[in-house]
């Protein structure tokens, strides 16, 4: 009797045993795959990642490529319209030159030198008023931009107002100008040009300021144009405060006002179309300044040497 019970015993245990056994089997089979597959999935991210961080530096290093054969051929074309710049600038220097030790050999009679420093002395007090108004004008088209939510041409504007605020403390720091020191007002006139129909004439460093007013205007233009550019603003030149003001590089030397004036807005206006546009039909960038070419800048000018 016992070792019937006894026998029953040990194959209860011997087929819990065998159905444990196989319980088990089937789940380790299952786990084995699941994790193969996960390996896979893995590398295959990785292999996916590589692909594509290869592919990000590709693209980097062709852009890189790009901006390098961009940069090279702005400078091969600032270089050649430097070389045909400075062409043009000693041609139009020789005959200047002779013209310029023509008239230092003719110094003006002491008479004459005392009119232009009365002159002078004149224009600087109309220019001191002038620039008091002006900076009430500013204020009122700053707010305006403002408004209009021209945030480009309000930034270049203030730098335009900061410049113009540092030449008018350059003007009243020079009270004291030494005029019989000065070349111009003892040196004759050796030029001639036509504004509006009239003739008018200056020497050599009266013609340097015409130039000078010219390229200040084209300056300012190019970035005034740019600034409108910026902020999706149709073109319009007139409607700018430097254009109105066309004042910013004259300190009351040499040239009247309106002079000044006249030739800063022949600038302006083509510098202002160049950087509307994003080209340089009418200048060129050197030396971080925007200038007009010197045919251009012949051209307008029209200079006449004195026989």
């Amino acid at each position: 009797m016992k070792s019937k019970i006894l026998n029953r015993v040990m194959v209860a245990v011997v087929i819990s045993g065998v159905l444990l056994f196989g319980m088990n089997i089937p789940s380790s089979a299952r786990q084995q795959p699941q994790q193969e597959q996960q390996q896979k999935d893995e590398k295959k991210q990785q292999k996916q990642q590589r692909k594509q961080e290869k592919k990000q530096q590709d693209q980097q290093q062709q852009q890189v490529q790009q901006q390098q054969k961009q940069q090279r051929q702005q400078e091969n074309q600032q270089r050649a319209q430097q070389r045909q710049q400075q062409n043009q600038q000693q041609k139009q220097e020789r005959q200047p030159r002779r013209a310029q030790q023509q008239s230092q050999r003719a110094r003006l009679p002491q008479q004459r030198q005392q009119q232009l420093i009365e002159q002078q002395q004149r224009r600087m007090t109309r220019y001191r008023q002038h620039l008091d108004q002006q900076q009430r004008a500013a204020n009122h088209q700053n707010a305006r931009l403002q408004q209009q939510k021209r945030m480009a041409q309000y930034r270049f504007q203030q730098q335009y107002l900061l410049r113009l605020r540092q030449q008018q403390l350059r003007i009243r720091n020079n009270r004291n100008h030494n005029y019989n020191r000065d070349p111009y007002f003892y040196t004759a006139s050796n030029y001639r040009y036509n504004r509006g129909g009239s003739y008018y004439e200056t020497n050599e460093y009266g013609a340097n300021l015409l130039r000078q007013s010219l390229n200040n205007g084209y300056q300012e233009g190019y970035n005034t144009g740019r600034a409108d550019r910026q902020d999706r603003w149709a073109s319009n030149y007139e409607d700018t405060f430097a254009y109105q003001d066309a004042n910013y590089g004259y300190n009351g030397n040499y040239l009247d006002q309106d002079d000044y004036n006249y030739y800063f807005r022949e600038g302006f206006r083509r510098g202002y179309e160049d950087g509307y546009e994003s080209r340089n039909q009418y200048g060129r960038y050197s030396n971080g300044r925007y200038s007009l070419l010197g045919a251009i800048l012949s051209q307008i000018l029209g200079l006449e040497p004195l026989r």
